[in-house]
């Protein structure tokens, strides 16, 4: 893996990586936890709107022609702490992932009628979300979870603010934050020249140095249920706990709690609640770490009258961490490796791990990720779950 900061200062990483295909993945790192409460989805519309136009492609049709003729993908995404786009093409094709990715970055139109018409997409993909319980009920769990911190918001924003929005707005929040020393760029796959390919093209100034707010939020310090109605057949369960950021000591240990717990179908959740008692169909974990938060959560869909006997289950297989064998730690760190290397052999997913530990501190910590999974013990899965299962959010989405 190879950095370099080029003059305008823009951060380009280099990843070498045998086979055909090649990556070029732009990272803003502007997310919805730097958004002011008039500025609410703000990040968001900004990734839909800057592919709907440059002075060199004047509409989406043409940008995307350019990628899929050749057989390339593209796609972006926003969270709460970043806003990425990425090509994916033939190696021969890399100058033209380049050159693309750097037209939409620094060039995008904004135009008022474009807005307009975004608006309405943005919209209807905010009542997509809503209407849509199983991913609403992590909305209803990261609102609920956090008292002071902005991962309480979705990402998507405030309907009323994006039907406010304008282009004196967007194009002001669009020059504060997509900036080169704002932004990093990865490039995975087997080319040569890259450093001189993306310093052809990314060629806007400096901009000012964007600055990061320190974010403090308070420790769980009560238990809370929050239940919500909706005429559906299923009920959608979550169990959250507040934890910690991606770089901190008792990271790895919290996603080796995830290999033990939440594993497919042969983790412990999964087991208890469906395999044994048919009480869910849809079960599992997730373990959030992020930058600045985290959260690890229980989620099972299931019957409306089953609410109390799996809120039961859940808690005494989080009690159960304290009697865990070496073998189950081992077992859950195996499942980690695994999962990551292989989700690592795709050259796309690549290109985003290398973003995400770059912005949580250094792209470099992800070559150290599993030595530290291995070095889990234990005694260190029994003290993270004493030190963070404690106060828990329980959040139910209840059906008919």
């Amino acid at each position: 893996m190879e950095k370099v900061v080029l003059p305008n200062g823009l951060t380009v990483i280099f990843r070498p990586k045998a086979g055909k295909a090649v990556v070029v993945e732009v990272m803003v790192k502007v997310g919805s936890n730097q958004e002011q409460p008039g500025e609410r989805g703000i990040s968001h519309f900004l990734e839909h709107i800057v592919f709907e136009g440059t002075s060199k492609r004047p509409t989406n049709q043409e940008i995307s022609n350019e990628i899929e003729r050749i057989g390339g993908e593209f796609n972006a995404y926003t969270t709460n702490e970043r806003t990425c786009f990425y090509v994916k093409v033939l190696q021969k094709h890399f100058q033209k992932a380049v050159e693309i990715l750097a037209d939409i970055i620094q060039h995008p139109l904004l135009r008022t009628v474009d807005i307009e018409k975004e608006k309405k997409v943005v919209l209807k993909e905010i009542d997509m979300v809503n209407d849509e319980p199983r991913f609403y009920q992590w909305l209803l769990l990261q609102r609920e979870l956090f008292e002071k911190h902005p991962a309480k918001y979705p990402t998507y924003g405030d309907k009323k603010v994006i039907q406010a929005l304008n282009r004196e707005k967007i194009n002001t929040y669009f020059k504060k934050y997509y900036v080169p020393n704002n932004i990093v760029i990865s490039v995975v796959g087997e080319v040569t020249g890259w450093k001189e390919k993306i310093q052809e093209y990314f060629t806007f100034g400096v901009g000012k140095k964007v600055g990061v707010a320190a974010i403090i939020e308070p420790p769980a310090h009560k238990i809370q249920e929050k239940v919500e109605h909706r005429k559906t057949a299923n009920t959608y369960t979550v169990m959250g706990f507040k934890t910690i950021p991606l770089i901190h000591e008792d990271a790895p240990v919290l996603e080796v709690i995830q290999g033990i717990l939440g594993r497919g179908q042969s983790g412990r959740m999964f087991a208890e609640i469906r395999s044994k008692r048919g009480l869910g169909y849809d079960v599992g974990t997730q373990n959030i770490g992020e930058t600045t938060f985290g959260y690890f959560a229980i989620y099972a869909s299931i019957d409306k009258k089953q609410i109390a006997v799996v809120k039961k289950l859940i808690l005494q297989e989080l009690k159960k961490l304290q009697d865990i064998s070496a073998m189950e730690v081992r077992e859950g760190q195996d499942f980690i490796e695994g999962n990551y290397y292989l989700e690592l052999e795709e050259v796309q997913k690549t290109a985003d791990q290398i973003l995400f530990w770059e912005q949580a501190g250094e792209a470099q910590l992800m070559e150290g990720y599993i030595k530290n999974i291995k070095k889990v013990t234990v005694d260190d899965v029994r003290r993270v779950a004493r030190k963070y299962f404690k106060y828990y959010t329980f959040v139910v989405v209840e059906g008919k």
